[in-house]
């Protein structure tokens, strides 16, 4: 049996300039982090799964006779594909992406979601929001990886960042699911801010207030294939529409905590994966066995580890 592709790469040292960078902007843009055959890989399965030349659960395949332009714009964003893929997996746990998060907000890390991202031309892109809104860490050590998978520009619908908004609060929910800082004196409450399809504009969104006290801070993050942004879970960010006619924006983009940080997102810790070092929190195994820390035999594997979980998988759902 061959060694898995992922034991024999070399390992990305992270510069204090760019520690500091992200310390301070509350995001860091990796050029080139994905090396070319594995970008092009990601970009086949991409296609692959767009055009229906592979098909898994949860995701529907093409109606018969659709249009290559209706097939492109059939999938928005599809979620959680490690439960169901060995790829999206491997690339959840991609050793050179997780160096840098260890960097960041390690040395032990959750590797906790992923996302493939499909932006047609003509497709909306998603408004200002902040990512542990949605998943809670305690303490909070969010951090998201966006790996571009296309040239990624501003007529694209490429990612902005609000510079130095990881020191703004979560801002909590004004009713319905999310997650906030509600021990804060007199701080707003948000609505408008779900979803992963909006207008530019995004009339509705109660967090525009907050970003217009920065707009002076807003920056493009251009991308090539192979860059990688990392953002904390307090960082406003967005993409806008892609207004082009002819060029695809897809990205894969997953998330990771520190391993030692407590969350109830999707049942707890006991259904996150041991990416990098300990912990003495509940953690799981890969269900296709990429090589990372889970499998170290000196730890306790929590119960769970990578045995089917027909409830959490309801829970879980699959967005297309």
């Amino acid at each position: 049996m061959s060694e898995h592709p992922w034991l024999s790469m070399a390992p990305f040292k992270v510069s204090v300039d760019q520690y500091r960078d992200y310390k301070r902007d509350g995001f860091l843009i990796v050029r080139g982090l994905v090396l070319p055959q594995h970008v092009a890989e990601l970009k086949q399965y991409s296609e692959d799964l767009m055009y229906g030349r592979i098909q898994l659960e949860g995701v529907e395949p093409p109606v018969p006779g659709e249009s290559t332009a209706e097939m492109e714009k059939r999938l928005l964003r599809v979620h959680m594909l490690h439960y169901v893929d060995e790829l999206s997996e491997r690339y959840l746990l991609y050793p050179r992406v997780l160096d840098v998060v260890e960097a960041l907000t390690g040395p032990d890390v959750a590797a906790l979601q992923t996302m493939l991202f499909f932006r047609a031309p003509g497709s909306d892109g998603q408004g200002w929001h902040q990512d542990s809104y949605y998943i809670p860490t305690f303490p909070d050590s969010l951090i998201g990886a966006w790996i571009a998978i296309d040239p990624a520009k501003e007529e694209n619908g490429c990612m902005w960042m609000l510079r130095g908004s990881n020191t703004e609060p979560i801002y909590p929910p004004k009713n319905g699911g999310g997650h906030g800082d509600w021990n804060l004196d007199e701080i707003p409450r948000v609505g408008g801010v779900g979803g992963h399809s909006n207008s530019d504009d995004d009339p509705g969104n109660d967090l525009q207030p907050m970003v217009n006290r920065l707009e002076s801070n807003k920056f493009c993050c251009e991308m090539e294939p192979g860059d990688v942004a990392f953002f904390g879970g307090h960082t406003l960010h967005r993409s806008y529409s892609n207004r082009t006619t002819d060029r695809m924006r897809r990205s894969f983009v997953s998330h990771y905590c520190n391993a030692r940080s407590f969350t109830p997102w999707l049942d707890g810790n006991a259904n996150q994966i041991l990416a990098r070092g300990n912990t003495t929190l509940g953690f799981s195994k890969p269900r296709f066995g990429t090589p990372c820390s889970a499998f170290d035999p000196k730890l306790s594997i929590s119960d769970r580890g990578s045995v089917p979980n027909p409830e959490l998988d309801r829970m879980l759902g699959l967005e297309f």
